[in-house]
């Protein structure tokens, strides 16, 4: 079995998280800027036994794309020319942003560290990935 990353992707940071390789734990990986993010991942693939990605997708509360779809769609298209034999999932990422932000409410994390945007990008990869993990059990 092989690790699933999973991508929060925005337009200036992304957030990554990854799995145990028995995909049963997401953690946070780390957060790389937008520009360097097929680098970053094409080192770890090379390191590390990769099964799949799972990129968040943004919606509005009716369903619809969110404004930022374009972009990650963009990335997608970019992330499948460059590994093709690696399937992409996709998963509703609405509310990771506020539950993260919660999360290091709940953990005690000062203001300051609060508001860093790169810790909240990782912890959201890492919600989107436990949240895939938890749908695919299911089924």
């Amino acid at each position: 079995m092989g690790r699933i990353i999973s991508i929060d992707y925005g337009q200036k940071r992304v957030g990554i998280a990854v799995t145990d390789e028995n995909q049963m734990i997401a953690n946070a990986l780390t957060t790389v800027h937008a520009k360097d993010i097929i680098e970053f991942l094409k080192n770890y693939i090379g390191s590390e036994n990769v099964e799949r990605f799972v990129v968040g997708e943004p919606r509005q509360m009716n369903y619809q794309p969110s404004e930022s779809a374009k972009y990650i769609d963009a990335f997608i298209r970019k992330l499948k020319k460059e590994f093709p034999e690696l399937p992409i999932d996709r998963i509703d990422e609405r509310f990771t942003s506020k539950i993260a932000q919660q999360t290091m409410i709940v953990a005690g994390l000062k203001k300051k560290k609060r508001q860093n945007k790169a810790l909240v990008d990782s912890i959201s990869a890492t919600l989107i990935l436990q949240s895939y993990l938890e749908t695919r059990s299911r089924k």
